[in-house]
């Protein structure tokens, strides 16, 4: 009998290990890992991960999967110097692991990890196949996280909704954003930009959200998917007589319409769509809803009322539910805070490392009662647009956690969050905040630093060291205040004029750190460069801080132009402009060594998803569109769309960026040599260039560091 007994056990401890995710993670980072590790799963009343030792094997035990996947992250990094990031998520394990010496263990009471802004995935998401997003949900166990927003498939949703409400499929289509736009149709901003798209894509989506689901409930992340909140089609009044609102434009763009609360309609919609939500992708226990996202109209409205009866349809489809909403700006109105039960609902504040809503009274977005008493979550931006560039508030966003978890609203305060418009970029700031729950105490950036170095690159080195703290200390410490909206952006990104600062429209960027420091920087940093050759993270981030260098002589090489112009110096105007756009062929010369930075790698993944010549080239120009004019006429030039998601990219640079520069010193030339000025029509020239298929490679050309050599000491000639 005890023989049976023990049998059994022991054929449950293998199906156990054979369906346990981590032994599939893994694997995916290096074939014959898990081998090398022993996993532990116990009951714990907090979130733990622990690193022991086991003979030749490194135990890691932990309370769920997500804190096992945790502690082998921190192991990798910590003892065996290999940083998985999203550059890199495979390595070469060594046969023999570095042992743990002596037990290390980790714990935090901040339930939630939080993880995506619906911007994310439109900017970097929006063609992304399962083998990407395997990576990803991997990424995302590694760095803790447990809470992840999933928007993948909402629009076939939508799609069988408006079919059973008697739209036409059609008019369906109408109302659904394309690929690279759905994420500002989902928070109320725009209907039908991008569209219309495929039966084929809605079958796509469907098949690519179950996988993904699937793998984040195997994790124990909890999915949040997107709830109900009121929108309608802005004909829904004419089409089926509901009583509605129109929140206005956004940018240009006609919102759909807001239905009434007090319409009888509401709660049938509502679980009209909900049932379609689960019957496609399961019932969940956290929604997402955001009305009245970026100042939607709302005169007339019962924010009171709305803010309940949004929540009961939620908690009527899903008992346990709890209610995700982003503090944005005037969002969510208290109002509406008011409807909600607390507990039933958790406050993202979306910008936490600058504009604040817990209570701080510093910020320009303070809220004397933060969220009423409404859990929340500590979050990092940090990201606008998907753009390219170093930035960050490294020290401040240290420190603030601290300050917010030690404050009067430190009680609701749940957990941390990453919620960036775009990523795959600046890897060191998210890589920080991921970390914040699991320090037992507080901590310098400066110590931490030193540690990331060496775990990112595998080993210390003084001139490393000394390039990321010149670093840490000019770009990467923005001011405390300081509300502007992601990197310092290139010049030469920017639409051409003798004024030319900031790229987007809402950047509020300020010159807050010495060019010159940054391209010393990149000059200490290559200086090691040999010692690091063929290593990946070191490789990648050398690309990008030579990147950001030649887009700082670009700045400073910009006044020249502008001065000599004005003074009608024409020698010297041709050969300052000359330079300024030989410094744009250089930076797109060095961007193509990394797949990251090319323009051929979006166009490609956008590609990749058509099934059809036709459908290949509607989402090639999806992802033309957003990364330049981001609209029609109206939206990019009286909307101030145009440009927002502006990239340094490879291919981009030369021909479009370098183009409209070439245009416009072309006409200031002829203006030196007497020419009446001309208007030139730039987004008639932006438009043409989102109309092309011309091919972009995806792959990397040429060697990165040599190449970040030649360019470096081109821009310092």
């Amino acid at each position: 009998m005890k023989k049976s007994i023990l049998l059994f056990l022991l054929c449950l401890a293998a199906c156990w290990v054979q369906a346990s995710p981590i032994t599939g993670l893994l694997e995916r980072i290096d074939l014959g890992a898990s081998a090398k590790f022993r996993i532990e799963l116990q009951r714990a009343d907090t979130d733990f991960f622990e690193l022991d030792q086991a003979g030749s094997q490194v135990v890691v035990r932990g309370n769920n999967y997500v804190s096992i996947a945790t502690g082998i992250h921190w192991y990798l990094k910590y003892y065996a110097g290999i940083h998985l990031t999203w550059n890199q998520m495979k390595a070469s394990l060594p046969d023999v692991l570095p042992p743990v010496t002596q037990k290390e263990r980790h714990e935090t009471n901040l339930h939630d990890r939080y993880y995506l802004n619906y911007c994310t995935f439109s900017y970097s998401m929006a063609f992304w196949d399962w083998a990407r997003w395997e990576q990803e949900i991997d990424w995302m166990a590694l760095h803790g996280i447990n809470l992840s927003l999933a928007l993948v498939g909402t629009d076939a949703v939508w799609r069988n909704v408006l079919l059973k409400l008697g739209y036409t499929e059609d008019e369906a289509n109408a109302f659904i954003a394309g690929p690279a736009f759905q994420a500002w149709w989902l928070m109320n901003n725009l209907e039908g930009w991008g569209g219309p798209n495929s039966k084929q894509w809605y079958e796509d989506r469907v098949a690519l959200q179950k996988k993904i689901l699937k793998r984040m409930r195997d994790y124990g992340i909890r999915p949040v998917l997107p709830g109900y909140s009121g929108m309608v089609p802005h004909d829904a009044h004419d089409k089926l007589g509901l009583n509605v609102t129109d929140p206005g434009r956004w940018n240009g763009y006609h919102r759909p319409a807001f239905l009434q609360p007090t319409d009888e309609r509401f709660q049938e919609i509502a679980a009209l769509y909900y049932k379609e939500m689960a019957r496609l992708f399961g019932k969940a226990d956290y929604y997402c809803m955001d009305p009245f996202h970026e100042g939607g109209n709302v005169a007339g409205v019962d924010l009171e009322a709305t803010g309940r009866a949004i929540w009961q349809a939620m908690k009527q489809a899903s008992r346990r539910s709890v209610w995700v909403v982003q503090a944005w700006g005037a969002n969510p109105r208290p109002q509406m805070l008011a409807g909600v039960p607390q507990g039933d609902m958790l406050v993202l504040d979306l910008y936490s490392e600058s504009r604040p809503q817990w209570g701080d009274p510093s910020s320009s977005w303070y809220r004397k009662n933060g969220f009423d008493g409404h859990d929340w979550v500590y979050c990092m931006l940090l990201n606008y647009g998907g753009n390219v560039g170093l930035h960050g508030k490294m020290a401040h966003v240290i420190d603030e956690f601290y300050k917010a978890k030690e404050s009067p609203f430190g009680s609701t305060l749940r957990g941390v969050g990453l919620t960036p418009e775009g990523i795959e970029n600046n890897p060191v700031m998210y890589e920080l905040v991921c970390e914040l729950p699991w320090r037992e105490s507080r901590f310098t950036k400066d110590e931490w630093q030193a540690d990331y170095l060496k775990a990112r690159y595998g080993k210390a080195d003084p001139q490393v060291l000394q390039a990321w703290t010149l670093l840490s200390n000019t770009i990467y410490a923005c001011p405390d205040q300081s509300t502007q909206q992601g990197t310092h952006e290139s010049v030469f990104c920017a639409r051409p004029s003798l004024e030319a600062y900031q790229v987007s429209s809402w950047s509020e960027m300020s010159d807050y750190y010495n060019p010159a420091d940054i391209i010393r920087a990149a000059g200490i940093l290559l200086q090691s460069a040999d010692k690091f050759r063929g290593n990946n993270n070191f490789e990648y981030d050398l690309v990008d801080i030579v990147r950001q260098a030649v887009a700082e002589k670009g700045r400073l090489v910009y006044p020249v132009v502008v001065s000599a112009f004005r003074a009608g110096d024409r020698e010297l105007f041709a050969a300052a402009s000359r330079r300024f756009l030989d410094l744009i062929l250089l930076q797109d010369k060095l961007l193509a060594t990394r797949p990251e930075f090319k323009l051929g790698r979006w166009i490609e993944m956008a590609r990749n998803l058509g099934h059809t010549p036709a459908e290949q080239d509607h989402y090639e120009w999806n992802a033309r569109v957003q990364i330049t004019t981001w609209g029609n006429r109206t939206t990019a030039d009286d909307g101030g769309l145009r440009d927002y998601a502006h990239k340094e990219w490879n291919g981009l640079l030369r021909d479009f960026y370098h183009l409209r520069w070439q245009t416009y010193f072309d006409a200031l030339t002829r203006q030196l040599e007497g020419a009446d000025p001309q208007a030139i029509d730039f987004y008639a020239i932006e438009e043409a260039w989102t109309k092309e298929h011309k091919t972009y490679p995806a792959q990397a050309e040429g060697d990165a560091i040599d190449t970040a050599r030649e360019v470096y000491e081109a821009i310092n000639r």
